[in-house]
């Protein structure tokens, strides 16, 4: 669609299910939704299945470095910081997001350090959203945990930025399952579209102003001594 104006954005779906390629994931089931509706709009989308890597778990940018003998995290991450958009993908499991998105946020707080070409933060100017899939409770707080995550290493979170599909609690139909009702509900359907164009919203946004501007947020004038008015006034010294 090349008179979008979201044709320029890319996109980064990350798949936290606990199965492997080729195996049915139920999560990408409706990341692909998301997905669809971005392509429409000529964002350019990539899906990765974090589990079909051999990810170190960590918080240093490359584990090979603290005694891990493989650690796939680094072939990943160039995909990652090109990213305009990441969006979190994630089955519940007792309540939770999977381990599997554990390691990816502990991952993404590796490179939280880095700065970008203004010397912010590397995570400045970039969004990010999350959907769940499962048959139990936990959607919630699942999205409240990796969003916060999200935002606290420099991710702009935008409104409705999480969307999922429970089925009924305990043993059942999961979102892809015939008979399932997920793909028809109402209710997941919108806010997966709600989430998709503020995300895309957001981002043109940040990207069409060249992100957040640098002041008072460079950890490089922090350092020389610059307070952006946080000690200026006398009457709290």
């Amino acid at each position: 669609m090349t008179d979008s104006p979201f044709a320029h954005l890319s996109a980064v779906f990350i798949n936290c299910t606990l199965k492997k390629s080729p195996e049915l994931s139920h999560t990408e089931g409706l990341m692909r939704r998301s997905m669809a509706v971005m392509e429409a709009q000529g964002v350019s989308t990539t899906l990765l299945r974090l589990v079909d890597y051999p990810v170190a778990a960590g918080v240093y940018p490359d584990m090979r470095e603290h005694g891990w003998e493989v650690d796939a995290w680094p072939e990943i991450w160039p995909t990652v910081e090109a990213a305009d958009i990441v969006v979190v993908g994630t089955p519940l499991w007792l309540g939770e997001n999977s381990s599997q998105a554990r390691v990816l946020i502990e991952r993404l707080y590796a490179m939280s350090g880095l700065h970008n070409d203004k010397g912010q933060y590397v995570y400045y100017g970039k969004v990010g959203g999350i959907i769940t899939t499962g048959n139990e409770d936990g959607s919630k707080h699942a999205a409240m945990s990796t969003l916060y995550s999200l935002q606290h290493i420099g991710y702009s979170i935008p409104p409705a930025a999480d969307a999922g599909w429970i089925g009924e609690a305990g043993p059942g139909p999961s979102y892809l399952d015939e008979g399932s009702g997920g793909p028809e509900n109402d209710f997941t359907n919108r806010n997966t579209t709600f989430m998709t164009w503020n995300l895309m919203h957001l981002a043109s946004m940040l990207t069409g102003q060249g992100g957040y501007p640098a002041e008072g947020n460079t950890r490089e004038a922090w350092d020389r001594g610059e307070r952006s008015g946080f000690d200026e006034n006398p009457e709290y010294r």
